[in-house]
């Protein structure tokens, strides 16, 4: 068996030690310490629902969900992107990734006083198994086997490239849920299902605000947060005041100007952007010009300026990337050796001489390409991600300036650019990408075929098509060995650098604002064991972190 992390019969505060952070056991009793509120810009969730399978169940849209409903293990998305074991006291998966061994935490109870068992992790999967519960997280699967301790969950596929989709699955109690006719839809708004192991149990429920209280019995120890407040705001600006005043404590926002105008209010306000191994991603469409010449790709990899990215369009939330690899710093690990030092910088000298070798010449100023026609294209990004909305005039900017392309910025609503992106009827858009925790979700997104579906695109807009590549990606995806996974690597990490296919700007952030007026032992950027995004999965690990501030 393949070791990914195992805690054994360990507490919590050996779990939390991994990711470098000490547990909250010496805090004062709750009861003496503030309330917290989470803060959403999402305006008034009018459905109760506390069903934590449900996306759009009000648990989820307010993210308090998380605190009540827990998982097997915390994949952290930044930092090491480290796995710690939590309702599991230890995980262990199989050379494939297709057996994931579990040794259920003892001492837990569920809220109701009930003890948690096996039974409970088992009768949780067993539900997509029976198709009592929809699989849309396509975990495939296939049956458990219990050997004393130990819980063996059996899927029909690899799963090394999304093994948090498997830990993070929300356990919930057998005792309750066999008793509930379609777990697909019942918002668990009767008296007594709302049962989860989590740190908080719900105490009211209204559109405008949902209260939780600690729990009392709680695995993890003492909590020193006594209750949660999640609030949702009608917008960003309206979110931004509430934390300004300290009407709110934390929340997820991307705030403009966030150093005049929400640090700068008070020396305990804080911001912290986590890198993850997505990125702000430029797309081009590989099949129409002028995206269609690997030489021109390159051309323009060596002149966009993704320091600009990240200090104007992101103004300072994100990390840049110049790896020719396309991998942010989280993943430098999977660089190759002979790719280590391979970085873009802005070398415009570097980039005319690469178009003239292809046949590109100049006139007035303005590019002409191999057939005599100047080279212009237009970038999309929908209307109001005022981010992405400035990287395109900074794109524009550069390109006009060093090579004499003419970019049109096009700014359609949400409707049209999502269209055009399936349809492959655009010329260039900004983008994310499916992120796996390793370098997969880079490749995957940017030159696998499996994308396309009747001629339309989730991800891989620029239709790349390289059976040699298709082949390696689904290699490292369903690998037997580490061995296999490598030489899969070589084959697609090569393709990237020798084709350009999508040009990488800057890791995609997990946001997070939060004050430390009543309590600390927040995650920081010399200490990203998890991200401080409320909405994250690890927000569990942080409320057993924070202590009161005095």
């Amino acid at each position: 068996m393949r070791l990914t992390t195992s805690l054994g019969a360990v507490g919590i505060a050996a779990a939390l030690a991994l990711t470098g952070c000490a547990a909250g056991s010496d805090s004062e009793p709750a009861a003496s310490g503030a309330a917290l509120t989470i803060a959403k810009p999402d305006g008034a969730i009018t459905t109760e629902s506390h069903n934590p399978y449900l996306g759009d169940s009000s648990a989820s849209k307010y993210g308090y969900a998380k605190v009540m409903f827990e998982p097997l293990a915390l994949v952290n998305p930044t930092g090491d992107l480290g796995t710690t074991p939590w309702l599991a006291e230890s995980v262990e998966w199989n050379e494939d990734y297709t057996e994931l061994t579990v040794v259920p935490r003892s001492g837990v109870t569920w809220s109701d006083g009930t003890e948690f068992t096996g039974d409970d992790i088992v009768f949780t999967f067993d539900q997509f198994l029976s198709g009592r519960l929809t699989d849309t997280s396509g975990l495939k699967y296939e049956g458990a086997t219990v050997d004393g301790d130990a819980i063996t969950l059996k899927f029909a596929d690899s799963k090394y490239v999304s093994q948090s989709r498997v830990l993070h699955t929300p356990i919930v109690p057998k005792h309750i849920w066999e008793g509930i006719d379609d777990p697909n839809t019942d918002p668990l708004t009767e008296e007594g299902l709302a049962v989860g192991t989590g740190p908080y149990v719900l105490d009211t429920w209204s559109t405008e605000s949902v209260t939780l209280t600690a729990n009392e019995d709680y695995w993890g120890g003492e909590l020193a947060v006594p209750e949660l407040h999640y609030v949702s705001y009608g917008d960003n600006a309206a979110l931004t005041t509430a934390l300004v005043s300290g009407e709110a404590d934390w929340a997820q926002a991307f705030i403009p100007q966030i150093e005049d105008s929400y640090l700068a209010a008070d020396e305990d306000n804080h911001f912290l952007a986590s890198p993850t191994a997505g990125a702000g991603t430029l797309f081009m469409n590989l099949q129409t010009k002028p995206f269609d010449d690997p030489a021109l790709r390159e051309a323009l990899a060596w002149t966009i300026d993704r320091d600009a990215y990240v200090d104007i369009a992101r103004e300072g939330a994100s990390t840049a990337i110049w790896s020719a690899t396309g991998l942010s710093g989280l993943l430098e690990d999977e660089i190759l050796p002979e790719y280590a030092d391979q970085d873009y910088a802005v070398d415009v000298d570097k980039a005319r001489t690469i178009l003239e070798d292809a046949g590109y010449t100049w006139k007035d100023e303005k590019l002409i390409d191999p057939e005599g026609e100047a080279v212009s294209f237009s970038i999309s990004v929908p209307a109001g991600w005022s981010d992405w909305n400035t990287e395109q005039a900074l794109i524009a900017e550069e390109l006009d300036a060093a090579l004499g392309i003419e970019v049109t910025v096009d700014q359609p609503d949400w409707g049209g650019w999502d269209a055009a992106r399936q349809e492959g009827t655009f010329q260039a858009i900004i983008h994310w990408l499916e992120d796996t925790g390793n370098a997969y979700g880079l490749y995957t997104s940017t030159m696998d075929t499996k994308w396309i579906v009747d001629d339309r695109a989730q991800f891989n807009f620029g239709r790349f098509d390289d059976p040699a590549v298709t082949d390696a990606l689904n290699t490292y995806a369903n690998a037997a060995s580490d061995a296999d996974r490598q030489a899969a690597l070589e084959v697609m990490q090569s393709a990237f650098v020798e084709n350009v296919p999508a040009i990488p700007l800057g890791s995609h952030p997990l946001l997070g604002e939060y004050n430390t007026r009543n309590y600390v032992g927040w995650p920081t950027e010399d200490d990203q064991y998890a991200s401080a995004d409320p909405t994250q999965p690890g927000i569990v690990q942080i409320l057993t972190q924070l202590q009161p501030s005095d």
